[in-house]
């Protein structure tokens, strides 16, 4: 709009200032040519004098448009439609300036040059400029005019124009977010006329596809592993179980096989892990979602790791916990269970942890604290990482995937996994967000029951 704007302040200042100074230009040749002919008139021989042709162009024009006033060398009137001399200025180029009042009061300006006709006379000739300034205020009216429609046509165009930008924009902003959520079949819109923002959405759903197609082949050989190798582990293990009753076995080879039994156990809840969080990141984990009463989800939780604590002499806390939202039950389940679990696991014994949650502005918190080793500020976001795990708990079995876990559930339901310090100890807080709905939540039994123990933090 800015620059529309001022190239119409150009285009059209240098149209006025051309047609202006054409006008005045027209309007002083007119005069000039009115001085020659008088001049012409005046020298030529045998012809009539100055003052029959002063009167015969007055009595033409009844109008006065234009004033004729000869004078004598002391000033005196001779001839003409001025009964005096009228005060003015005389600029540097000759032109004679001043303003009559007419019989409506109005101001009416003249503009002419003054001849000398001889030692005694002199002669006044001046044109009215009333046409001349009327056209002036009409090129201002139609300047200022043009001007305002002008702006006003630029900013709709650019309302208009950036309006189109904004919804092509917001669109495939929307898609890639409901892509990031885990649909990861949607595409981004095209119009079809082969514009930029269609040829951009056309490489980005190009890219989506081989995508997709990657993630296909990482789920195939995902499923083919927990075909090839988790069938063979969960036999071996029934194996080595079935070897440790024997009777005959020494105590010794029967607790190697039981060891060799809880390695076994750790291996197939690691692979159960990672291929849950593939599947959730991925968006092919099978959603039930319903409304959850968080509340009483964690009152489930609290009972069961409470007792958990008793074991290692560490009281669990239960603190304010109420509200709901739509999500998958097993999954925030799991979720709060790896929480617990891990604060108990890392909490020396006669500690204490406690499990609350706030309602705040548009999301939920489940907050679990801990007063163990906790984390290190500069590898809170690492231990999000699978693997991952910090030399604050070297010799406390795990293989670093609880929270890579938890973080997965978090972003499938569009919350955030916070860590932070509980001096002494580790703060979690589990962002989620919330949703008012009225009725009961609807709660799996058997979700509840799956999800109580789980072994692979």
């Amino acid at each position: 709009m800015g620059i529309f704007g001022s190239s119409a302040l150009i285009l059209v200042g240098y149209i006025y200032w051309q047609t202006n100074g054409y006008l005045e230009q027209q309007t002083n040749a007119t005069i000039s040519a009115e001085i020659r002919g008088l001049t012409e008139q005046f020298r030529q021989p045998g012809g009539p004098g100055i003052e029959a042709v002063i009167r015969d162009r007055i009595t033409r024009d009844p109008s006065r448009s234009t004033l004729y006033l000869l004078l004598t060398a002391d000033q005196r009137p001779v001839l003409g439609n001025l009964a005096a001399w009228p005060p003015g200025q005389l600029d540097a180029d000759g032109w004679y300036r001043f303003t009559l009042v007419d019989q409506q009061g109005r101001r009416v300006p003249f503009q002419g040059q003054i001849l000398q006709v001889s030692k005694d006379y002199r002669l006044l000739v001046a044109k009215e400029q009333s046409n001349l300034e009327a056209t002036r205020q009409l090129i201002n009216r139609v300047y200022i005019l043009t001007l305002a429609i002008g702006l006003l046509l630029a900013l709709f165009g650019g309302i208009v124009l950036s309006s189109s930008v904004t919804r092509r924009v917001d669109a495939i902003n929307r898609t890639s977010r409901e892509i990031m959520a885990g649909r990861l079949q949607r595409r981004m819109p095209v119009r079809g006329i082969n514009d930029e923002f269609d040829q951009l959405a056309d490489n980005l759903n190009a890219m989506l596809d081989r995508i997709d197609s990657l993630i296909d082949s990482v789920r195939a050989v995902t499923d083919n592993i927990a075909h090839d190798l988790r069938t063979p582990l969960t036999r071996l293990r029934g194996r080595l179980e079935s070897l440790a009753l024997q009777p005959e076995i020494s105590e010794a080879v029967r607790n190697e096989l039981n060891a060799t039994i809880t390695d076994a156990d750790h291996l197939l809840a690691t692979f159960r892990a990672l291929l849950r969080i593939a599947r959730i990141e991925s968006g092919t984990h099978d959603e039930a979602w319903t409304d959850i009463d968080l509340g009483a989800l964690l009152h489930d939780a609290w009972e069961l790791y409470h007792a958990v604590g008793e074991e290692k002499e560490i009281t669990v806390h239960l603190g304010a916990a109420a509200g709901r939202m739509r999500g998958d039950r097993d999954l925030i389940f799991q979720a709060v269970s790896n929480l617990l679990d891990n604060a108990i696991k890392y909490s020396p014994s006669g500690s204490d942890v406690r499990l609350e949650m706030r309602d705040e502005d548009g999301h939920l918190t489940i907050i679990v604290s801990d007063q163990g080793p906790g984390v290190p500020e500069a590898e809170r976001g690492k231990v999000l990482d699978r693997f991952y795990r910090t030399a604050t708990v070297t010799g406390i079995p795990g293989s670093g995937l609880g929270l890579s876990l938890v973080n997965a559930i978090a972003r499938h339901h569009g919350g955030q996994l916070v860590l932070a310090d509980n001096a002494p100890g580790l703060r979690v807080m589990l962002e989620l967000p919330k949703t008012d709905s009225a009725g009961p939540a609807s709660v799996p039994e058997a979700g509840l029951i799956r999800a109580a123990r789980p072994a692979h933090h």
